[in-house]
């Protein structure tokens, strides 16, 4: 079984390594797929996010790292995956994620999964850590191991 983990994937937000560990005892496969979106403004280069999303998952045979233009269910579709990884971190996104979730599978027949991330990793949020960097400041004990 193979599952697409889309979009806005940032190595930086809280929990996404615990979602992705997790998913991984239901799952073959993971696809972490960047979405490429000329107008919206990155932490950092595609390239830079590809390549540091890759570090992290150097040592799990069973995550690829990818980007992606398109619909994030006709990647998904292209790829054969089936099911979409969506991590949730607080209720107003799981709501969201929820409405997405039902419009995809009422749309295309692809289905969703929501994770929250372990409560023990929300100790910090991602906006914090991308102010750190911002500043300049060491981010390494926020980051999964």
């Amino acid at each position: 079984m193979k599952a697409v983990f889309p979009g806005t994937f940032d190595p930086f937000t809280v929990g996404h390594y615990d979602i992705v560990r997790r998913a991984l005892t239901f799952t073959d496969e993971i696809i972490i797929a960047v979405g490429v979106n000329e107008l919206k403004h990155t932490l950092t280069e595609l390239n830079e996010r590809l390549a540091t999303i890759r570090e992290l998952y150097a040592n799990e045979p069973r995550v690829s790292v990818t980007a992606y233009d398109g619909l994030t269910t006709d990647f998904a579709r292209s790829v054969g995956a089936l099911f979409i990884l969506r991590g949730v971190r607080n209720i107003s996104d799981f709501e969201y994620e929820r409405n997405m979730a039902d419009i995809n599978r009422h749309l295309t027949g692809i289905e969703t999964v929501l994770l929250f991330s372990s409560p023990e990793l929300a100790y910090i949020s991602s906006s914090m850590v991308r102010e750190l960097i911002h500043l300049g400041k060491p981010v390494d004990e926020f980051l999964p191991q």
